[in-house]
């Protein structure tokens, strides 16, 4: 069963039960993240989430974290480029005070200057595991060559050089600007009772209030560029990509389809042609990003220099091969099947099905069913999914990010 309900201040509360298990998952989901932030801003949403661990008027840190795990619990968070999430999962009879610990953390925290100093450092620290992480820096430089100078395109974390410029006052006036009422989804899966889950949200969060926050989004300019990256690595890592479809796109499950066949699983075209029969590559696969208003659509390989050439021929021919000659019905199928299993097996999981409830809010301001996506997958056709991939890289050309031991270029 979904509810949806709306307090008087604006906060929106989402949920579905599971009275067959014993757990709930609930998530305060608060709509800002690194795309909002101005460039001298940069990085401030993933410090406050670092910071909204460190300590309120009601609880010091230790006691923010003891609080969920001596009760079986999980709390964590992540910041994404257009969200930030806030979660714990109890039993059923702790919601209460998760609850409580959520709206204690996003709302009464204390911005101590020793802790900003402290996670300063922290998140300094992650920058240089980043940094010391090449198949993952990759895609951060990737994201910065073919959306340059948009907030899209500047990693979540930020960079050395924002962070310093950060300072209390900052924290304070961004908290203050989006976490308001108006700008806040909670959203909840998993055994609760739906009224006495909006009698404790209303009690907890019905006082708050604060400015409706009014943003303002432009999509990003796509540049195609050739970028290398020069690092004394035993791998080259490699990026090549196109702008792919934002959420509210109707070729949206086009896109996934696409990307399972292509690249999205060990049955898939570039492993099976560069991994299996080539062994050119230990990794190769494809993704999608899709935000509100664009999206990527990328290839990842990471492979011995002397095969740079062969694998970026081999990954275009493997894409020129199904816009000129379409996909077979059994890459179809098992495509189909492959995006249906992987959406049922994540409603397992009441965190997948919190995540799920809250997104489809925040993107649709409705909840889409799992029904739904089936449908509109099930609708799709082999001409279909060849049209879109003819659309999509309808100018033969692609970005492309290459970090390793080959000449650095700007």
């Amino acid at each position: 069963m979904y509810y949806k309900d709306v307090l008087d201040n604006g906060v929106v509360i989402v949920g579905e039960e599971m009275p067959e298990v014993s757990s709930v998952a609930i998530g305060f989901w608060v709509k800002t993240g690194s795309r909002f932030e101005a460039t001298e801003e940069a990085g401030i949403s993933h410090l406050i989430e670092h910071l909204l661990f460190k300590g309120t008027t009601m609880r010091d840190a230790r006691q923010i974290a003891e609080s969920i795990e001596e009760v079986g619990g999980q709390l964590n968070a992540f910041t994404s480029k257009e969200f930030t999430c806030f979660y714990i999962r109890v039993l059923e009879e702790y919601l209460p005070l998760a609850v409580d610990v959520l709206s204690d953390m996003l709302f009464n925290s204390l911005f101590s200057e020793e802790a900003i100093s402290r996670e300063k450092g922290v998140v300094a620290e992650e920058l240089s595991m980043y940094e010391d992480t090449p198949d993952d820096i990759i895609h951060d430089y990737f994201s910065q060559a073919i959306w340059d100078g948009h907030p899209l395109g500047r990693p979540i974390i930020g960079t050395t050089d924002s962070l310093s410029a950060i300072n209390r006052d900052k924290l304070l006036s961004y908290h203050k600007r989006y976490y308001s009422p108006s700008n806040l989804v909670v959203a909840l899966a998993g055994k609760f009772q739906h009224q006495e889950a909006v009698d404790l949200l209303e009690s907890a969060l019905s006082h708050l209030s604060g400015e409706k926050v009014e943003t303002k989004i432009a999509p990003p300019q796509t540049r195609i560029v050739s970028k290398s990256i020069f690092r004394d690595l035993e791998q080259l890592q490699i990026c090549m990509g196109v702008q792919g479809v934002s959420l509210y796109d109707d070729n949206l499950y086009h896109q996934q389809l696409l990307n399972n066949i292509l690249g999205g699983g060990a049955s898939s075209r570039l492993f099976q042609s560069i991994r299996e029969e080539r062994g050119l590559a230990y990794s190769i696969y494809s993704y999608n990003l899709s935000f509100l208003d664009c999206g990527l659509f990328v290839i990842y390989a990471g492979i011995n220099p002397a095969n740079y050439q062969e694998v970026l021929d081999l990954s275009r021919g493997e894409i020129q091969a199904i816009i000129d000659s379409g996909i077979s019905p059994k890459e179809m199928q098992r495509s189909k099947t492959q995006a249906k299993g992987s959406l049922l097996l994540a409603q397992e999981s009441v965190l997948n099905r919190m995540h799920r409830l809250a997104k489809t809010e925040l993107v649709h301001q409705k909840f889409v069913t799992v029904d739904e996506v089936l449908e509109r997958v099930n609708k799709l056709t082999e001409v279909d999914v060849q049209s879109f991939a003819q659309k999509l890289f309808a100018s033969e050309q692609m970005t492309v990010t290459i970090l390793g031991p080959l000449k650095a270029s700007s």
